[in-house]
């Protein structure tokens, strides 16, 4: 059974978990989280190039000492130095990392200061205020990590979307290939493309049911069978991911598929409107009393309901049915549509690749301009551009378009945003960039209305176009920052700047929601990967699913605009 690079990445990002509560070299731990995000991310299997051979080494980022350990993990599927940390780390204290909140420094701050060492402990001296007194815990802090034990919220396993699809679409694709399956569909929040996802379902086509169900069991990577039956089956997958497989006819898989996708609310409220006409709808298809009328697919079944059919992206009883009612549904952005991408890195700050790597990679999707924009030095781990290194990279920029002419590369740069709102770079130098990004990359505690005062102050400045990764948030690991994003919203639309859906699968920010308010505002946004190497560049549609699901229509979206229209938009008054 191989190892997925996802499963390398989880060994990695547990090493450095665990070294960072021992108090290891920040460098040490660095080492091993960039190892795991560039194995995470890498558009390449890499057991396959173990196996065939390829030095790991060469993979940017990875040393030998790393190339080692992963050869060690492809052959074993496990790390002995990772159960080596194991065993000097109570598993008590590695479980509060799993509480919203809470991430290694905490755990390592309470460990080391209060002798915390489980959950028991730390709910004590929360309530007892103990916790607050801890330099970077401050009230609003100690509240929500109370209030996530309180809801016991820690513990409830959801997978990121990007990382589900490593183990996913190879299990449909393995379906789809037996001879006797006609079709394979992952369905629920999968489908949905929300960005995190518990169980999924597959839905299958087969006369065979029987034999499916053994085949879907008898899938190399699935670790344990909950169930089998002639219809259905529910597996775990050796990455954690449950799935269950349902088994259909044809006259009925538009219905389960519908179903089965949701969300529950949407399922709902189509049911209500289907027992005010007098009918039922089910997994099975639409009945009058039990006589079936249709099924078979799901166009059919909204047509019934006299809609057009809803993308399952906007399935969550946010309105779309109302609007498909009114045959008001928006026509929502595809990828396609995409015609730049307007936040990267190179080698010149934190990125893996340079310049021309990135945009030859652009080339190959079909881009007619990328923006570089590498970051400032006020964040040392970036390695970024003080005010020389930023004149020198302008030029450099400049004489790059000059020598070629298949993609252009607008003159970038992610200034930091400082405490006090002012910015990292002076305005002469960022006067003489195409695009500026503003972004908050530090003080991520500080109170909402200062937040949010800060955020503006920088906005205000004539130089800044765009709100980089507006609410700072990484998925499973960081919460948004204290932020009045409505003001921000507000002021951003007046002063002719723009928000970022930021299309990492880690960030995934603005969030569907906010996305809607935005729209609702008539306030732009731009979809950026903020890719650090030249295969996150292919991430880009992770955006346009999160701005589909929040209503964003092509118009909306400024980056699907041609060059000289999107130069123009990015002027200021």
């Amino acid at each position: 059974m191989p190892v997925q690079n996802s499963e390398i990445a989880k060994i990695f990002y547990e090493i450095a978990d665990l070294l960072e509560i021992e108090g290891a070299n920040q460098f040490r731990v660095r080492a091993y989280r960039n190892a795991a995000r560039t194995i995470e991310g890498y558009p390449v299997r890499v057991y396959e190039m173990v196996e065939s051979g390829e030095p790991i080494d060469e993979i940017s980022g990875i040393g030998e000492d790393l190339a080692i350990k992963i050869q060690e993990i492809t052959n074993t599927g496990n790390l002995v130095m990772l159960e080596e940390l194991r065993s000097r780390t109570p598993q008590s204290l590695v479980k509060l990392l799993d509480i919203s909140g809470l991430g290694p420094k905490r755990v390592q701050k309470l460990y080391h200061e209060l002798n915390i060492t489980n959950i028991e402990e730390l709910r004590e001296a929360l309530e007892s205020g103990k916790v607050s007194e801890i330099e970077g815990f401050g009230p609003k802090t100690t509240e929500s990590i109370l209030e996530a034990l309180e809801s016991q919220s820690f513990g409830k396993e959801r997978t990121r979307l990007d990382i589900a699809e490593q183990f996913v679409d190879p299990l449909v694709e393995y379906l789809k290939g037996l001879s006797y399956v006609e079709e394979a569909v992952v369905a629920g929040s999968y489908r949905r493309r929300k960005e995190t996802v518990g169980d999924l379902d597959i839905i299958a086509i087969s006369e065979a049911g029987e034999k499916v169900s053994k085949a879907f069991v008898d899938y190399d990577s699935v670790s344990d069978v909950i169930s089998q039956g002639k219809t259905k089956a529910s597996v775990k997958l050796r990455s954690g991911l449950q799935v269950d497989l349902r088994v259909v006819n044809k006259d009925s898989y538009g219905a389960a598929l519908l179903y089965f996708t949701g969300s529950k609310t949407h399922n709902i409220h189509l049911r209500h409107i289907a027992v005010d006409k007098g009918y039922k709808v089910n997994e099975y298809g639409n009945f009058t009393d039990d006589d079936y009328l249709l099924g078979e697919t799901e166009e059919k079944i909204y047509e019934f309901f006299d809609m057009p059919i809803i993308v399952p992206e906007l399935r969550e009883d946010n309105g779309e049915i109302e609007a498909a009612l009114n045959h008001d549904l928006p026509d929502l952005i595809q990828l396609e549509d995409i015609r730049g991408d307007m936040q990267m890195h190179t080698v010149e700050s934190d990125g893996k690749n340079t310049l021309k790597e990135m945009a030859a990679q652009a080339a190959l999707l079909g881009y007619e301009y990328i923006a570089v924009t590498d970051h400032s030095s006020h964040i040392g781990v970036t390695q970024g551009l003080d005010e020389e290194d930023a004149r020198a990279y302008i030029k450099k920029i400049k004489a790059f378009n000059e020598e070629q002419h298949e993609v252009h590369v607008l003159k970038g740069v992610e200034v930091d945003i400082l405490k006090d709102g002012s910015l990292d770079l002076p305005d002469e130098i960022l006067g003489q960039m195409d695009v500026v990004l503003a972004s908050v990359h530090s003080n991520f505690q500080l109170e909402e209305e200062q937040q949010t005062n800060r955020i503006i102050k920088a906005l205000e400045n004539p130089n800044v176009n765009i709100l980089a990764h507006p609410t700072t948030r990484m998925i499973g690991s960081r919460e948004p920052i204290q932020m009045n994003l409505q003001k921000i919203m507000d002021k951003a639309l007046a002063l002719g700047c723009y928000l970022e859906i930021n299309a990492s699968p880690e960030r995934l920010d603005l969030q569907d929601g906010s996305i809607r308010r935005a729209r609702e505002l008539g306030l732009a946004l731009v979809i950026s990967t903020d890719a650090h190497r030249k295969s996150e560049l292919a991430n880009m549609k992770f955006g346009v699913f999160q701005a589909r699901r929040g209503w964003a229509s092509r118009s909306m979206i400024l980056n699907t605009l041609s060059l000289d229209d999107l130069l123009e938009q990015l002027k200021r008054e």
